[in-house]
């Protein structure tokens, strides 16, 4: 539930109790339709509120023929005016504790073909349960806005034949009547495949519009308003839209041992219709998604649907061109499409042009209507938890998809997370193994740099990393640089008094960008110039410190200056296929140095690439967060893969100033279960995930003193009701106290599992946050920032 600070009008819709969605009333079996005719029908209605309640409404006579469950529906709600709501459910009776005369009419019908189904339905309403929002804010995260905008659509208006006009005019008994003109008008309506507007009419029939008009009068022809589709417009014509074919697919290569055995321990699950998730934990290099790709077409050739959810589309192209090569119809969801391209999309998926969806974290709600498989790759990828209400996990949200659709889910990594692993330790995923890279190529070496001992290191290489670099160069080989920080230096900071210089509005140090000679947020974005001395002291003399990617990439362009290099952050990737181009031109050898942050460190496949560096493998691993040792081993892992995947040998060299911690030294040894040997221990006792459940309560608002007594009160009073088991952390100040002007406390509550907590924070809506302070709620939390 996210509990917002607004004021709550005290309205005439009274909520009544969950329906079940998913079956139409008996009236649309053709039962007691006299008692629609009396009264109407009654609809349940749940908007974008935070208040998680059902309302009911009466669906007026004008209506009840057309109002179906998943269609959205504009209903006036108290001071707030007519909103838009979605239909969950439809009745013959009204809630007996409800009198008739307090409920309020439907005022409009907006879709003619209902935007959810009875199973998303269902979803939804689960998602508002787990994830502690309204079923409304559930359902406009399933949505997207172009769907609900329906951008690139107009309505129009026609003219129709009435239907004893038509009659009459095929008998020829009306043409008597007309003159030629109006002959001619009604014979181009009555002879059109399509609808035909007033203009449409007189060109082709040669007539004026008093013709018309006169045909309107005596009511032979009457109008009627249409929503149409306008003319599809792409953002990248190198990509086939929806639905279009495309090339024709190529035949899959063979299949190595392990992607045999694999695919027979799915074939019984492809080949059902029951629930099977199963993880497949392959290392880099594995083949895995030979084995996706496999299994999709498997399902296709049973008339059923593929879901493909992939981390960040625009980090993938490759995963994306290798989908296109082998199926005619498929359609990629990503941030980059606008919302006309997105509504597209929707419809294509929806009306069954489509096999396979492949996207981001928001294409698990994608309209398909025979679901036969859903695949999520990278699933440990921090990227699919949504950050924003409501606060879902799509790897989690999958498996649940999967279950209430009674289809197979695929979970694939080389690190999965720890709450994967735990579930298929327990047995409740099944677990598929692929030791082994493609034709028998070995794991590369991975060298850890102890940067300790690093006496002369003045810049972001080392000696060992930069002799590394020239030997890889001249062998005509390429390198690949990871570096998670973006920004020319990490930080500014005064010698006299120490003073770091920060963001105005956020408690985190600023970066300094030196092609923009600017001193940029990372948090908020926020930019300022840099002072000419320490805002604290005013000592006019700044040290400058720490190396980001731009500041790296300086170093390399001076160091091999005959080699191109490319840089990939978000500051160099902001256009529109910038990835593409970046990668493309590294596939073809033009660049042979690429360097960026974590977008690197996943979905590329260059057989060239004989060298990998980690520049700084302790960019994370010191966070205040008990994932920072998880996501360290990840990303290092998952970059040292990078390398060795062709007939070349591969090198991996990780600097850091602390080799021997456990994440640093397992990732070197390739060795997943080494660290999860490790690291699970930690975090049975304080109930960490995956053997805890986590609940984390985030006030913020802009005055420190009332927002920490605030979540003081709100933790005695959950304390007090605490059932048994339930433990608390906090309420303390968050790691970072204060982003975009707002200060932020936070209360962790874990509990063996979530119907406690669940129990515990129903009652939550009780107690509102003051004037001018949010409440956030988030339910099983990937950063503790």
């Amino acid at each position: 539930m996210s509990v917002v600070n607004r004021d709550q009008d005290q309205e005439s819709d009274q909520p009544r109790p969950q329906p079940r969605p998913g079956r139409q009333p008996s009236w649309f079996e053709g039962e007691d339709e006299a008692q629609t005719e009396r009264g109407g029908l009654f609809v349940g209605v749940v908007v974008d509120r935070a208040l998680d309640a059902v309302l009911t409404y009466r669906a007026p006579q004008r209506l009840v023929a057309s109002i179906q469950l998943g269609q959205r529906v504009r209903v006036p709600l108290g001071r707030n005016g007519v909103v838009t709501g979605y239909c969950v459910s439809v009745d013959l009776l009204p809630p007996e504790d409800l009198p008739p005369s307090k409920i309020k009419d439907v005022v409009e019908i907006l879709d003619a073909v209902p935007l959810i189904d009875a199973r998303m339905l269902e979803l939804t309403r689960w998602m508002a349960g787990y994830y502690m929002c309204s079923w409304g804010q559930a359902l406009d995260a399933v949505v997207p806005a172009g769907v609900r905008n329906q951008a690139g659509t107009r309505v129009g208006t026609f003219l129709v034949v009435r239907p004893e006009a038509r009659q009459a005019f095929d008998d020829e008994t009306l043409q008597k009547t007309l003159t030629a003109k109006q002959t001619a008008a009604i014979e181009a309506l009555c002879r059109s495949d399509e609808l035909l507007t007033v203009s449409d009419v007189c060109r082709r029939a040669k007539c004026g519009a008093g013709v018309i008009k006169t045909l309107r009068d005596d009511g032979l022809i009457h109008t009627v308003k249409r929503r149409l589709s306008l003319a599809a417009s792409r953002s990248d014509d190198s990509e086939p839209a929806a639905g279009e074919p495309t090339a024709a697919p190529k035949p899959p290569p063979a299949m190595t041992p392990e992607q045999a055995a694999a695919m027979a321990a799915l074939t019984p699950a492809l080949d059902g219709d029951a629930f099977a998730p199963f993880v497949i934990f392959g290392v880099t290099g594995s083949g895995k998604t030979e084995v996706y790709l496999t299994a999709i077409e498997r399902t296709v050739a049973r008339g059923r649907e593929a879901i493909v959810l992939v981390p960040e589309i625009s980090l993938t192209p490759q995963t994306i061109r290798r989908f296109r090569r082998r199926f005619r119809r498929v359609a990629v969801l990503h941030s980059h499409l606008s919302d006309v391209e997105r509504h597209r999309h929707w419809q294509s998926i929806a009306q069954g042009e489509i096999d396979v969806v492949v996207g981001a974290r928001s294409a698990i709600f994608a309209p398909t209507r025979r679901l036969g498989l859903i695949v999520v790759d990278e699933e440990h990828e921090s990227t699919f938890k949504q950050e924003t209400v409501p606060r879902y996990h799509a790897r989690d949200v999958a498996v649940k998809r999967a279950q209430l659709e009674n289809t197979p889910v695929l979970l694939g990594s080389a690190t999965p997370s720890l709450e994967t692993w735990r579930n298929a330790e327990l047995g409740r995923y099944a677990r598929i193994s692929m030791p082994s890279r493609v034709e028998g190529r070995p794991m590369p070496a991975v060298e850890i740099i102890d940067l300790r001992n690093e006496k002369h290191l003045t810049g972001g290489l080392s000696e060992t990393l930069r002799l590394a670099m020239h030997q890889a160069l001249d062998d005509d080989g390429q390198v690949i640089l990871l570096l998670n920080r973006r920004g020319y230096n990490t930080f500014v900071i005064c010698p006299k008094c120490g003073q770091v210089v920060k963001c105005r509005h956020c408690d985190v140090a600023a970066t300094y960008h030196k092609n923009r000679h600017m001193l940029i947020c990372h948090t908020c974005d926020a930019e300022r110039a840099c002072p000419p001395a320490c805002p604290s002291c005013q000592a006019p003399v700044l040290h400058y410190g720490g190396i980001g990617t731009e500041r790296l990439e300086r170093e390399i362009r001076m160091e091999f200056p005959f080699h191109e290099s490319r840089r990939m952050d978000s500051d160099t990737m902001r256009r529109h296929g910038s990835h593409e181009v970046t990668l493309a031109a590294f596939k073809s050898g033009e660049v042979k140095i690429l360097l960026g942050t974590q977008m690197i460190a996943k979905g590329l496949d260059f057989p060239n690439v004989t060298l990998v560096g980690v520049v700084d493998a302790d960019v994370a691993l010191h966070l205040p967060d008990f994932r920072a040792a998880e996501r360290t081993f990840q990303l290092v892992a998952q970059v040292a893969g990078r390398t060795g995947r062709g007939n070349r040998p591969g090198r991996v060299l990780v600097q850091s100033f602390c080799p021997e911690h456990p994440a640093i030294a397992n990732a070197a040894r390739h060795d997943y279960e080494g660290f999860v040997r490790y690291e699970l221990p930690t975090r049975e006792a304080p109930l960490a995930s995956p053997y805890g459940r986590i609940v984390r309560l985030v006030a913020r608002g802009r005055d420190e003193a009332r927002v920490e007594k605030y979540l003081d009160e709100l933790t005695k009073t959950l304390r007090a009701k605490a059932p048994p088991g339930v433990r608390f952390w906090g309420p303390s100040p968050t790691p970072i106290l204060k982003i975009r002007e707002e200060f932020r406390f936070h209360l962790q509550i874990r509990c063996a599992s979530a119907a406690p907590l669940r129990a515990m924070l129903r009652d939550l809506p009780l107690h509102p946050p003051p004037n001018k302070v949010d409440l956030a709620v988030d339910v099983d939390p990937i950063s503790m920032l």
